[in-house]
């Protein structure tokens, strides 16, 4: 059974890099991306990449009341927007509570983890850095 999480938390790790572009289709150059509030269809939503190239990942990530990500780090720099909804994100020992209209800024293998407090729709931005494109 295919578990968003654990593919999620491999992506974030560097670990499945392009191992799932081909099964997803991603936006284009000058394609225009609907990422406003999801409102009551939020609940039936499903975490979806939209951009993947080399040197960028952007992907809608839904994160349900109570779920938990646990603490991991991300090869590349990473932002957090959260779009609706709330959660806790914890790093460095600290944990914000983001709503919607909030981000966040990770520096690249930054250990951090969250837990849905609402359900929640997030922008995740993933910057990979160059020489993490030789591995």
């Amino acid at each position: 059974m295919f578990d968003t999480w654990k593919v999620l938390g491999a992506i974030a790790a560097g670990e499945l890099k392009g191992a799932i572009a081909m099964a997803i289709r991603h936006a284009l150059p000058g394609d225009v991306i609907d990422i406003r509030p999801l409102g009551s269809a939020l609940s039936g939503a499903m975490t979806t990449a939209l951009i993947k190239t080399e040197d960028i990942e952007v992907i809608r990530l839904i994160v349900p009341r109570g779920k938990a990500i646990h603490t991991h780090k991300t090869n590349g720099e990473v932002i957090i927007q959260c779009l609706e909804g709330r959660i806790a994100f914890t790093t460095r020992g600290v944990t914000h509570e983001l709503e919607g209209g909030r981000l966040l800024y990770l520096e690249r293998e930054q250990d951090h983890s969250l837990i849905g407090i609402d359900d929640a729709s997030l922008l995740v931005t993933i910057l990979f850095p160059r020489d993490s494109l030789a591995s």
